[in-house]
Parts: C-alpha cells; sequence; structure tokens
C-alpha cells in the first residue's frame, strides 16, 4: 500500500507597490543674506578710505608751507595764463601735425614698397628709441652742428640757405621736436587700426575698381577710427604734459613761466601747485572727452551688432 505525499507548494503573497523614500529637502535659503557679510566688509573699507581722504585732506589744507594764498593769487596771474596759452597751442599745433604725418608713415608701413617701408621703419625706431627731452636739446642746438640749412641739388649747386639760428628758434624747435616725436608713436596707433580691419575689404573694394588710396580713404580709415580714437586720447593727454619738457629750451610754456615766477619770489612749492592744478584740470577735460567718444563709438558698435541678432532671433520664432 503505497501513501502519496503532498508536493510542497510555494506560498503566494499579494504583490505590493513599492516606493522610494523621498529625500528630505533642505531648508529654504534665503538669498538676499548671503551677500551681507561682503556688502558690510566693502561698507567697512569705504569708510576707512573716505577717513583716510579726509585726513589727507585736513593735513594738506592746514599745512602752511603750502601758502595756499599764494597758490590762489599766482593761479589766474597774466604771466601764468600767458604760458597755459603756449601749452595748449603747442599741444593742439605738435598733435595735428603729427598725427598727419603719423598716417603718412603707416600708409608707408602698409605699402608693397620695400624702400616706403624701410624708411618708415627707421624713422619709427629712431624717434621711439630716443627720449624726447635729448631730441629737443639736440634740436635746439642744430647750429652747432649744422651752422646752415640750404636746400640744392644733391652734390650740386645750392639754391637758397640760411642760418639756422635764425630758422630754429625756441618755438621753431618746440614745435619741430614734439611733432617729429609724435608722429612716430601715431603712425603705430593708425597702422594698428588700420590692421584691425578685415583686409578682404581692400580687396573687394580693388575688385570693384577702387583705387588703393580711395580704399583706405572711404573704407578702411573710418572703420579703423574705432580702434584709433582711444589710444589717440590717451597720446593727447600725454602730449599735452610733455610739453612741459620744452621748457629746458626757454619755451614760455607754463611750467617755463611758473619757474620765472619762483625764480624772482623764491615760492617754489605754491607755484608748483600752480601748474600741478592747471594740468590736472586739463587733462581732466581731455578725460571727459575721450570718454564721450569712446561711449559714442561703443554705441554705434553695439546699434551695428543688434540687427543681426534681432534678425536671427525672428528666423528662430518663425520657424516650425
Amino acid at each position: 500500500m503505497s501513501a502519496t505525499l503532498p508536493l510542497p507548494t510555494t506560498p503566494t503573497t499579494p504583490a505590493t507597490h513599492t516606493t522610494r523614500p523621498t529625500p528630505a529637502q533642505p531648508a529654504a535659503i534665503d538669498v538676499r543674506q548671503a551677500h551681507v557679510p561682503a556688502d558690510k566688509l566693502q561698507i567697512v573699507l569705504w569708510l576707512l578710505a573716505l577717513a583716510c581722504l579726509l585726513r589727507l585732506l585736513w593735513m594738506v589744507s592746514h599745512n602752511e608751507a603750502f601758502q595756499w594764498p599764494v597758490v590762489l593769487h599766482w593761479l589766474s596771474a597774466p604771466s601764468i595764463l600767458r604760458g597755459l596759452g603756449v601749452t595748449l597751442g603747442l599741444t593742439a599745433v605738435s598733435m595735428v601735425l603729427g598725427s598727419l604725418l603719423g598716417l603718412l608713415l603707416a600708409m608707408a608701413r602698409l605699402s608693397r614698397s620695400a624702400l616706403f617701408k624701410s624708411i618708415a621703419g627707421l624713422y619709427i625706431w629712431f624717434f621711439r628709441s630716443t627720449p624726447l627731452l635729448v631730441q629737443l636739446i639736440f634740436l635746439y642746438n642744430m647750429a652747432t652742428l649744422f651752422p646752415e640749412i640750404s636746400i640744392g641739388l644733391p652734390f650740386g649747386p645750392t639754391l637758397v640757405s640760411w642760418k639756422t639760428n635764425d630758422l630754429i628758434t625756441p618755438l621753431t624747435a618746440a614745435i619741430v621736436g614734439l611733432t617729429l616725436n609724435e608722429a612716430a608713436y601715431m603712425a603705430e596707433i593708425i597702422r594698428g587700426g588700420l590692421l584691425a580691419v578685415d583686409p578682404r575689404q581692400l580687396e573687394t573694394a580693388q575688385a570693384f575698381g577702387a583705387s588703393r588710396w580711395c580704399a583706405l580713404r572711404r573704407i578702411l580709415i573710418p572703420q579703423a577710427m574705432r580702434s584709433i580714437v582711444p589710444p589717440t586720447g590717451n597720446q593727447l593727454i600725454s602730449m599735452l604734459k610733455a610739453t612741459s619738457l620744452v621748457s629746458v629750451i626757454a619755451m614760455g610754456d607754463l611750467l617755463h613761466s611758473v619757474q620765472m615766477v619762483y625764480n624772482q619770489t623764491f615760492e617754489v612749492i605754491p607755484l608748483l601747485i600752480v601748474a600741478v592744478c592747471w594740468y590736472l584740470m586739463l587733462t581732466s577735460v581731455l578725460n571727459w572727452v575721450q570718454s564721450a567718444i569712446e561711449r559714442h563709438y561703443g554705441k554705434s558698435e553695439s546699434d551695428q551688432a543688434a540687427p543681426p541678432v534681432a534678425a536671427a532671433s525672428s528666423t528662430t520664432e518663425g520657424a516650425p
């Protein structure tokens, strides 16, 4: 008699839906409080800087050695104002002539002629490698090297000649020296601005029949002005301050006028402060003009860059 054993059965459990435990949410952080320590530090630094500035102003204003009444007396004296006019005239004339000569030198550096490139490169190398003060002194003492300046044919007869002392006066030496030195720096500024323009525009203009000079004058130079104007403003400010060097050749600029006064009154510090005040006022005005011009050209660039972005966004919105 056989017995049948029951087969083991697998217990079935009802299916249950398991869920992952949700991570705990971080506590909300007020972003406005994140910069509070940095802001407090900035306020402390500003207060400290303001306290130092006020302390400096107090020391300068109450120091009798500065002789502020003497400064106010000579600030608008006729002799000082005449020297100021000479400084402004030298700056304007030398900057205009130096820019024109620098433009010619820049075009010579960019020309295809090896002769023009070499002459312009040698000129720029010489005037940028020697101090302006040395150039002015050499030019003022040119009569010791060449008693006469003549024009004539090479190894031929002399057409016309002048005595060097009659030509090289303090005024002509100052204008010629500042102009020649400024031209070397302006040549590199203008050349850098021209190189910043896409050269394919010049090739395109020449392909349409325009001459190289016409393409430079009508296409390249107007576009290069965006890169030329800012460094030219800096160079103008440097030129204004460089005119003080002409005092060593007895040119009656602002610094020379101040020196003439304190050589008689022995009030050296107050008269030097007068010169510093005028230079600060003039350079501040030039800085403001330069910033206005840079904002103008920056606005022009942003206006030119805006239409392509608008066109691209409108095309994207209209795409399916």
